[in-house]
């Protein structure tokens, strides 16, 4: 947001994409490992529609960083989808955080 010369760098604009790619292939796995498909467990379910929601609102921070409007509001729902996702995985309950 700040026009840093950090962010031009292409180590800077390659490891999110790494990392999310980490994600969905941890999910894609937990979904093999399970032998079953994510729509039985909700938890699972809501667990990887948080994560893809996660993944898109990434991506909009990162691409609009130049227009703030957009990419500070992007990035702070992607920190708090990231630990809804967190809770969902601790609780094994698809409300996460919002249960209590």
């Amino acid at each position: 947001m700040q026009q840093s010369a950090l962010a031009l760098k292409p180590a800077t604009r390659i490891i999110p994409h790494l990392v999310d790619t980490l994600f969905l292939g941890t999910a894609i796995w937990m979904i093999a490992l399970l032998h079953d498909i994510p729509i039985s467990e909700s938890w699972l379910t809501a667990k990887i529609g948080g994560l893809i929601a996660y993944i898109v609102l990434g991506v909009i921070a990162m691409r609009t960083a130049a227009r703030e409007a957009r990419s500070v509001p992007a990035f702070l729902a992607a920190l708090l989808v990231f630990g809804w996702v967190l809770s969902v995985a601790v609780s094994k309950s698809p409300l996460g955080f919002f249960a209590g």
